[in-house]
């Protein structure tokens, strides 16, 4: 048996730790980001490594009948001129967004804007993004890291929503503080995308059980639906969407008051099946070279393509090893 295979049967948990682990090895990055072999596998869920292969994917979705919401990859950046450069990225992308007739909407990782760095390099470089949203009448995502970045990532929030109403922010239910998180977003006429949460936290600050979990999405997401503060549901789970169904339609609260939200490559078929019944989706297309550590995250939550995508690593780094 293979390496890819035994890790392949290791327990769920296990094997969740392993690939958020492997997610910040730099080196694994470098070879998977030049193996040709990966490619089909990160292709599922990476509309390109270019803003010209993203945009093609984003009208195939329009056409569909889907939103969009579209993501420049990228995190954790160790200089202003790549915070910077991150920027200028995001202005081009809802440039040629509007200028297309495409959904002006993107998400936005705060590590990517510099946070490491400094919370003010931060702010400054995301009122940068918000004013090109403001400017095209579109809206904005702050997507939620790990637990350590939550205060600062919600404060930055804060000051993005004063300047433009449409900012938008995550929380995530695997953490225990969301339902505090939650009640002041609320307050504050803000709007939630509500997800599970994709990062290995510890027991101390997050519930490590899927049971807990769903359960405590499953009551925020009432409390968000209850509160029409126009919520983004961000599952695939069928039961957690049904549950919201059954919320919506005992409450009265309208389809347009409130969507469903995918990655880009997962669950097509419950898409179409939400999108045949008259609710609102939006994919979250992610496109850029700095794909690895969203891809290994996505491998974490669904790890069947594992065994594959750690051969084609292994694979290619035999062949570097060996001088080819």
């Amino acid at each position: 048996m293979g390496f890819a295979e035994d890790v392949r049967l290791l327990p769920q948990r296990t094997m969740r730790t392993v690939l958020m682990s492997l997610s910040r090895r730099r080196s694994l990055a470098r070879i998977a980001i030049r193996s040709p072999l990966t490619r089909p596998v990160v292709a599922r869920f990476v509309a390109g490594e270019t803003l010209a292969e993203a945009l093609p994917a984003v009208s195939a979705l329009q056409r569909a009948g889907l939103h969009s919401t579209v993501d420049v990859l990228g995190e954790s950046v160790t200089s202003a001129a790549d915070a910077s450069a991150a920027v200028d990225r995001y202005l081009a992308t809802l440039a040629a967004l509007h200028g297309r007739g495409l959904d002006a909407n993107v998400s936005v990782k705060l590590t990517h804007m510099g946070l490491d760095i400094g919370p003010d390099l931060c702010r400054d470089n995301v009122l940068r993004i918000v004013q090109a949203v403001r400017d095209v009448d579109g809206f904005m995502r702050i997507d939620m890291e790990d637990h350590a970045r939550t205060d600062a990532t919600l404060e930055i929030w804060r000051a993005a929503h004063e300047a433009y109403s449409g900012v938008g922010v995550v929380i995530q239910a695997a953490l225990r503080r969301s339902s505090k998180d939650v009640d002041s977003i609320i307050a504050s006429g803000g709007r939630v995308r509500l997800c599970k949460g994709a990062y290995d936290e510890p027991a101390s600050v997050a519930y490590r059980t899927r049971r807990a979990v769903d359960a405590n999405y499953a009551r925020l997401m009432e409390r968000l639906l209850l509160a029409d503060v126009q919520p983004a549901i961000a599952t695939h789970d069928p039961r957690l969407i049904s549950r919201a169904i059954a919320i919506a339609e005992g409450n009265g609260i309208d389809r347009d008051r409130f969507e469903f939200q995918m990655l880009y490559g997962v669950r097509r078929d419950l898409q179409r099946a939400l999108i045949d019944r008259g609710y609102a989706v939006r994919i979250y297309v992610p496109y850029g070279r700095e794909w690895y550590p969203y891809f290994m995250r996505r491998l974490a939550e669904r790890p069947a393509n594992v065994a594959f995508m750690i051969r084609a690593i292994v694979k290619e780094e035999g062949r570097r090893m060996r001088g080819h």
